[in-house]
């Protein structure tokens, strides 16, 4: 068999790990012929491949990043990318494409098996943990660990100058980086895409836990955040990209400027950005992406397609890909109850 494997969309720890432990187990267990495809969806559309060996794997595992690129490309945005993806599928005589991606990567995998029969297999990953199907993704967990440790070092700064800081991470519809590290950090306001916040709110509690003697508070903040009085991501950038999303980023300035005006605290603003995607992967991504990387290889051997693979409980299981991008594994009102009693 000839099995061709991508990246796509945002870039995270673990990529690398899922590639070299998938090519390995293809080639040494199954014989298979690999090739890595450049830059996501993008690779296929403009077939830009090239073989994979063992040799060229080894010593990936604990880089970040993606050895084979990464892209936004959408396969199905037009006809004509649709048609050069399907061309190059067939002059490469792929019998297998691995997608390795999030809700819009694996949501394309999806469409090309259903709609095409191309024959994919899924991995997930997201810093998000917003896939459903699986308990976690890759990626996620050293994504918190940065997170946490930023938000640990925003505490030390705020208390030096009796400040209040907004730290703004990522999370577009699911606010589990924003839930973990601000738990993680002791955080004193978190704020979720999934449950819309009233500034008034905010700035009363400020208000009582400074009346109470706090001179320093840390507030979280999902970058897709939003606000009860409006149903608008709040962001400074209203570009979109080949899956039709806005470009979030800036909501922590935001708040930061309407506290220190209506509570009368000096504040400011730290948006964590890509850091959360960079550097090498914590042992527990490392681990979860070796496993899922040789259940892709797996899968492939055994025609598992339109299937992805998934961590149920402590073992790697395949879920249907349409069951994993049908929607989003979002923070529950349950979970979220649980920092009203952490928080001022």
């Amino acid at each position: 068999m000839k099995v061709g494997i991508l990246t796509g969309g945002g870039d995270c720890p673990g990529l690398n790990a899922v590639i070299r432990a998938a090519t390995r187990k293809m080639i040494s267990e199954y014989n298979y012929e690999v090739h890595g495809i450049r830059d996501g969806w993008r690779g296929l559309v403009d077939n830009e491949t090239f073989p994979l060996s063992i040799a060229e794997v080894e010593g990936i595992l604990k880089q970040g990043g993606t050895m084979l690129n990464t892209s936004r490309t959408n396969p199905f945005k037009d006809e004509s990318q649709l048609k050069s993806t399907l061309e190059t599928i067939k002059a490469n005589s792929f019998d297998a494409i691995v997608a390795i991606g999030g809700d819009d990567t694996l949501g394309a995998a999806t469409r090309l098996y259903e709609e095409h029969n191309v024959p994919t297999v899924g991995v997930p990953k997201t810093i998000d943990n917003d896939l459903n199907g699986t308990d976690y993704t890759f990626g996620f967990d050293t994504a918190v660990s940065i997170a946490t440790d930023a938000i640990d070092r925003c505490r030390t700064t705020a208390a030096s100058h009796h400040r209040t800081l907004v730290v703004e991470v990522m999370g577009r519809h699911a606010g589990w980086i924003a839930l973990h590290s601000g738990i993680a950090s002791g955080a004193d306001i978190i704020l979720l895409p999934e449950f819309p916040f009233s500034m008034k709110d905010v700035n009363e509690r400020l208000r009582k836990s400074t009346d109470a003697g706090q001179k320093n508070h840390i507030v979280v903040v999902a970058e897709g955040a939003t606000m009860e009085d409006r149903d608008d991501f709040i962001t400074k950038d209203e570009s979109v990209d080949e899956f039709g999303h806005v470009k979030l980023g800036g909501i922590a300035d935001i708040l930061a400027d309407q506290i220190e005006k209506s509570v009368g605290l000096e504040t400011r603003s730290v948006i964590l950005g890509h850091i959360q995607r960079g550097g090498t992967p914590t042992a527990r991504d490392r681990v979860l992406s070796t496993r899922f990387g040789l259940k892709a290889a797996d899968m492939v051997a055994n025609k598992n397609f339109g299937q992805m693979a998934a961590l149920r409980g402590d073992n790697i299981v395949n879920v249907p890909l349409a069951e994993a991008t049908g929607e989003l594994k979002v923070v529950t009102e349950a979970l979220y109850e649980l920092t009203k009693y952490l928080t001022v």
